[in-house]
């Protein structure tokens, strides 16, 4: 979980540095994004756990 947000992080600070705009900050959108995307996996992960017992 940690890995994909800090890749997402990581990709959208590498955005505002090299693509600058002064209404869009592509870093909060990634770190947003990347959330969504660990929430959605853990909680597919544990709905799979779940199935099996």
């Amino acid at each position: 979980m940690g890995i994909i947000i800090f890749l997402f992080s990581y990709f959208g600070t590498w955005l505002d540095e090299n693509h600058p705009s002064p209404k869009v900050y592509y870093n909060t959108i990634f770190v947003m994004l990347g959330v969504g995307l660990a929430l959605y996996n853990v909680i597919r992960q544990v709905n799979d756990i779940n199935k099996t017992k």
